[in-house]
């Protein structure tokens, strides 16, 4: 049973965010890297870019800014540009990527970047996936391993961003990345939602101890990829399957907007796979 919220649940005000994102072109399914991936099972190509571009203009219409990566053929997880860096106080961090399907996404996302001005572009010496591996909150740099991340990528994000950063251990193979369990729901008060279970003991310690009023996510909803959302710290955008987390995200002042990316689930992303925050 998931504990009343006894926290205060005033009106929360949104905070304009600049996103990259790159549309489902050339997405399909053709090798798996992740439990959700199964070449045999088809994808709707048109129905995936009305799903992303779905995503996009509720971004926009919220008043967010949308800039766009243009999509390379051959790289169908390309749609996924979380994974592709991570921006904090203009600092990029680029990804290294675990498996050889997506190493090219790595070049094409620090291309981006040096040609949009970002003054200062790293390339990494170890395994990180960006976003997936990486979620910034007011405090901290969280910093997920066991899967994909290699643990010395911790180290590296610490250099490059100067904040502090904490390692926390994956063991569950559902949820291969930090976005699959752990969302920021608001990353100026330090305010998050997570999955205990797809932690190790130590780190749910850990957890507990640093966001002793975080949301707790339920096996279906964490299924349901409810824990790969983004927010704007009012509104937030999250699989429509999670419905679980909508009531307690509005007694916490929340408005959840249910989105359908039942394609792109196929690939083992959702909202905040397809969401880069240039921070």
């Amino acid at each position: 049973m998931r504990e009343p919220y006894a926290g205060c649940s005033a009106e929360r005000r949104a905070t304009p965010r600049r996103y990259l994102m790159c549309p489902p072109a050339h997405f399909k399914v053709t090798y798996s890297i992740n439990p959700w991936m199964d070449p045999a099972k088809p994808v709707d190509v048109p129905l995936a870019v009305a799903q992303w571009e779905d995503l996009r203009d509720r971004y926009r219409a919220l008043g967010h800014t949308v800039e766009v990566l243009d999509p390379r053929p051959g790289l169908p997880d390309m749609v996924f540009a979380a994974n592709g860096a991570t921006v904090v106080d203009g600092r990029v961090l680029g990804a290294r990527f675990a498996y050889p399907e997506r190493e090219a996404e790595a070049a094409a996302h620090l291309e981006w970047f040096r040609a949009h001005g970002y003054p200062e572009v790293h390339e990494p010496v170890h395994v990180n996936e960006g976003e997936g591996d990486f979620a910034v909150t007011a405090s901290y740099v969280l910093a997920g391993r066991g899967f994909r991340a290699s643990p010395l990528s911790h180290g590296e994000a610490q250099e490059v961003f100067g904040r502090p950063v904490i390692g926390l251990d994956l063991v569950n193979p559902r949820f291969y990345h930090l976005d699959t369990a752990l969302a920021v729901l608001d990353d100026n008060a330090d305010e998050v939602m997570y999955y205990p279970a797809a932690f190790s003991a130590g780190s749910q310690d850990v957890l507990r101890r640093l966001f002793p009023d975080a949301l707790i996510a339920e096996a279906p909803d964490a299924v349901a990829f409810g824990l790969n959302s983004v927010s704007d710290g009012r509104n937030v955008l999250i699989p429509q399957g999670a419905v679980g987390l909508f009531g307690p995200l509005r007694e916490r002042g929340f408005v959840p907007v249910a989105m359908d990316l039942s394609e792109l689930l196929k690939g083992g992303g959702s909202v905040k796979c397809c969401t880069l925050e240039l921070r």
